[in-house]
C-alpha cells in the first residue's frame, strides 16, 4: 500500500477504479485487482478531498472494508448501512459517483452523507451518529416479513457505538433473531479521542493478540488427542470471555467474530463471504486505522478528521474576526475562574465547540460524555440539583437528539442549566443534517425557558454571561464561523432580561431582527430609511418593543434564520394578535423544506435571507400595498 505524505494536487492515475462503475465489476476481479483498487481508491479520495474540502480520515481508514463489503454483498440488493456519513466517501466513489465527488458538498452537488434519493445504494440517510442498528434492523425485519433473501449489514463506527440508542438496537436485534451483520469500524477514534467505559475495554482487547495465538496454537495441539478438541469448544466461550470483547455481543444474542484487520482485504473478504451466509445476527469486529495511508492523518486523526480545499486540518481564516466558538470558549474559561461551581459538558464536541483549552485548564470540571446528547442533558439537570452550574456546550442539530430530556428533566423542573447552542442557522456545506433550521420554534414553545440569539461577537459574550446568570435553563443559540468584528469586553456582564436595542430609527418600515439577521438587516435598514431593532430576546420577548413599532410603523418585518413556522415571527404575530395591532406584518425566516448544501451565502441567497432578497420581499409587499 503506497503512503501518501501529502495531498495529490493532480489527478491521479486511476486505470482499475475507473472501470468499477458498479460494485458488481470488483466481483469479477481476483485479489490482486482488488488490492490495486483499493490503492487507487485511497488516491482518488485523498484527490477529491483536496479539491472540495470535508471529512476524509474516517474514509481513508474504511477504504479496505468498503471494497471487501461490496465484494461480498450483492448490493445494492443487499443492504449496506453506514453509521456517520464520515465513513461514505469511498462507498460513493464505488457505486457510480466517482466523478460527481468532485461536487461533494457544493451547491447542487453530491451531499456530504449517505443520501437515498441519490443513489440506490445509499440504503438509509444519516448525518448524525448510531443510527445503523436500528435501520438495518428495520429492514432486515422487513426482508423476514417478505420473504426476501436479502442480507443487510450496519457498519458502526466504536466512536457511535457510545450512544444509547446503539445498544437499543443490539438488544433488540439479539431478541428476534433477524439474519443481519453489524460490523464494528474499531479505530479507538471517533471525531476525537473515544470516551468511555466501552472504549477503554475495546481499547484493551486490542492488546489481547495473545488470544488469538492460545486460540490457534490451541486446536492444532488438540485437534490431535481424541475429544479434546470438542471438549476445548465447550468450555471457549467462558474463557474468551476474559481476554476478548465476544462475551458483551454475544450475551446480547449476536454471533461475535474477531477482531480481525481491517486493512487485510484478503481476510475481510473471507470472512465477509462467510458471514454473508450466516444465519442469525453476526457481530464482526474490524481494527482499522484512522486516516489510513495519508501519513499527515495517521499522526494526526483529530486535526484531520476534516480537511478544506488544499489547506491545513481546520486551518483557521486568517481574519481578525473570532468564531463564535471561539467566543465561548474564552468565555467559559472566564466564567470557571470567576465561579468554582462551572462544570462544563459536551457530548462529543470539544474541539468543534472549542473546549480544548478549558479541558485542559480544568480537567476536573469538564465532562465530555461522548456521543450521548439525552445522557449530556440529564447529566446537567443532575449536577444542577445538587447546587452546581452546568453549561452544555451542543450543537442545534445534536440538541435535537436530547430534546426529551431537556422538556422533561430540566424544564419541569426549572433546574439552572445553562445551552450554548453552536452552529444555528444554515451552517454550509454538511446540508440538512446539520443546518440548525429548528431550534428556535423546538425551544420557543418551553414554558420558563429563556432563548437568546446574539447579532455578534460582544453580544453572544454578553448573553452566555446572562444565560449563566440566570437562575433557569436558558439557551444562547449563535452560528457557524466568524462574526462581524465587533470589539469584545472582557467583563462578565449581564444584559437586561428580554430587552431588545434600537439601532436605527426610520420611517415606514420597522425591521425586528433576531440574531445573525441584524448584520443584512443593516444595509436593507439604510436601503429603505428603515428603523433596525436588535430583538436580541426570542424568550421573553419584548413586546414593548413590538407594539411601539407596530403603533409608529405601517409594516413590520421579522428577520430569523430559523423555520417560520414556530420561530420567532409567529411570537411577534401572536402579540400583534392578541392586543389586536392592525399593523402589518412580514415574516421572513428559512421556507417549509429542508435546504441542501452549499455555502452559507449561497444558500441565504436561495432563501431570500440576505441584504437582496430581504429588500426585495419588502419592497414587493409595500407595492402591493
Amino acid at each position: 500500500m503506497k503512503i501518501f505524505e501529502a495531498m495529490p494536487t493532480e489527478r491521479p492515475l486511476t486505470p482499475l477504479l475507473d472501470q468499477v462503475n458498479t460494485p458488481a465489476v470488483l466481483r469479477q476481479m481476483d485479489d490482486a485487482a482488488v488490492r490495486r483498487v483499493a490503492d487507487e481508491l485511497r488516491a482518488w479520495l485523498l484527490y477529491c478531498v483536496g479539491q472540495t474540502g470535508g471529512h476524509f480520515g474516517a474514509g481513508l481508514g474504511v477504504i479496505e472494508l468498503t471494497v471487501a463489503l461490496h465484494r461480498a454483498f450483492n448490493t445494492p440488493y443487499d443492504r449496506i448501512v453506514w453509521d456517520v456519513g464520515h465513513q461514505s466517501y469511498p462507498h460513493k466513489i464505488l457505486t457510480g459517483r466517482r466523478e460527481a465527488m468532485l461536487t461533494m458538498r457544493q451547491h447542487g452537488g453530491l451531499a456530504a452523507f449517505p443520501k437515498r434519493s441519490e443513489s440506490e445504494y445509499d440504503a438509509f440517510g444519516v448525518g448524525h451518529s448510531s443510527t445503523s442498528i436500528s435501520a438495518a434492523l428495520g429492514m432486515a425485519l422487513a426482508a423476514r416479513a417478505k420473504g426476501e433473501q436479502r442480507q443487510v449489514c450496519a457498519v458502526i463506527g466504536d466512536g457511535a457505538l457510545t450512544a444509547g440508542m446503539a445498544f437499543e438496537a443490539l438488544a433488540h436485534a439479539g431478541h428476534e433473531g433477524a439474519n443481519m451483520l453489524v460490523v464494528l469500524n474499531d479505530n479507538e477514534m471517533s471525531i476525537s479521542q473515544n470516551i468511555g467505559g466501552l472504549a477503554t475495554y475495546l481499547s484493551k482487547i486490542l492488546t489481547s493478540s495473545p488470544y488469538a495465538a492460545l486460540r490457534d496454537h490451541g486446536r492444532k495441539v488438540l485437534s490431535k488427542l481424541p475429544g479434546a478438541l470438542d471438549i476445548a469448544r465447550m468450555t471457549e466461550g467462558h474463557v474468551k470471555g476474559l481476554l476478548s470483547p465476544s462475551t458483551l455481543f454475544e450475551e446480547m444474542g449476536f454471533t461475535y467474530t474477531g477482531p480481525i484487520d481491517g486493512h487485510d482485504l484478503t481476510a475481510l473478504h473471507q470472512v465477509l463471504t462467510r458471514l454473508r451466509s450466516s444465519k442469525g445476527p453476526q457481530f464482526l469486529h474490524v481494527v482499522t486505522r484512522k486516516g489510513r495511508g495519508f501519513l499527515p492523518a495517521e499522526q494526526d486523526p483529530v486535526g484531520y478528521h476534516a480537511i478544506t480545499k488544499l489547506e491545513s486540518p481546520k486551518a483557521r481564516p486568517s481574519v481578525p474576526h473570532l468564531k463564535y466558538c471561539q467566543v465561548f470558549g474564552e468565555w467559559i474559561c472566564d466564567m470557571a475562574q470567576a465561579d468554582a461551581r462551572l462544570m462544563a459538558i459536551t457530548p462529543a464536541m470539544k474541539e468543534g465547540s472549542d473546549l480544548v483549552h478549558f479541558a485542559q485548564q480544568y480537567p476536573s470540571r469538564y465532562f465530555d460524555v461522548a456521543i450521548a446528547e439525552q445522557h449530556a442533558v440529564t447529566l446537567a439537570a443532575g449536577m444542577a440539583c445538587e447546587g452546581l452550574k452546568p453549561v452544555v456546550a451542543i450543537y442545534s442539530t445534536f440538541l435535537q437528539r436530547g430534546y426529551d430530556q431537556l422538556i422533561h428533566d430540566v424544564a419541569v423542573q426549572g433546574l439552572d442549566v445553562t445551552f450554548a447552542v453552536d452552529r444555528a442557522g444554515l451552517v454550509g456545506e454538511d446540508g440538512p443534517t446539520h443546518h440548525g433550521a429548528l431550534d428556535i420554534s423546538f425551544l420557543n414553545c418551553v414554558p420558563g425557558i429563556v432563548l437568546m440569539a446574539p447579532s455578534d461577537e460582544a453580544e453572544c459574550r454578553q448573553m452566555l454571561t446572562t444565560a449563566y446568570r440566570f437562575e433557569g435553563p436558558a439557551v444562547v443559540r449563535y452560528p457557524r464561523g466568524v462574526g462581524p468584528g465587533a470589539a469584545i469586553s472582557h467583563d462578565l456582564d449581564v444584559l437586561p432580561i428580554g430587552r431588545s436595542r434600537l439601532l436605527r430609527e426610520g420611517k415606514r418600515v420597522a425591521l425586528l431582527a433576531f440574531g445573525s439577521m441584524v448584520t443584512p438587516a443593516r444595509a436593507v435598514a439604510e436601503a429603505l430609511d428603515a428603523t433596525l431593532i436588535d430583538m436580541r430576546f426570542i424568550k421573553p420577548l419584548d413586546r414593548d418593543a413590538v407594539l411601539e413599532s407596530a403603533a409608529q410603523h405601517e409594516l413590520l418585518v421579522t428577520l430569523e434564520e430559523n423555520a417560520l413556522i414556530g420561530g420567532a415571527g409567529s411570537s411577534v404575530a401572536a402579540v400583534l394578535a392578541e392586543q389586536a395591532s392592525s399593523a402589518e406584518l412580514l415574516m421572513l425566516g428559512l421556507p417549509d423544506t429542508f435546504v441542501d448544501q452549499g455555502t452559507s451565502a449561497e444558500l441565504l441567497h436561495d432563501c431570500g435571507l440576505d441584504a437582496e432578497g430581504i429588500e426585495a420581499a419588502i419592497r414587493q409587499r409595500l407595492d402591493v400595498r
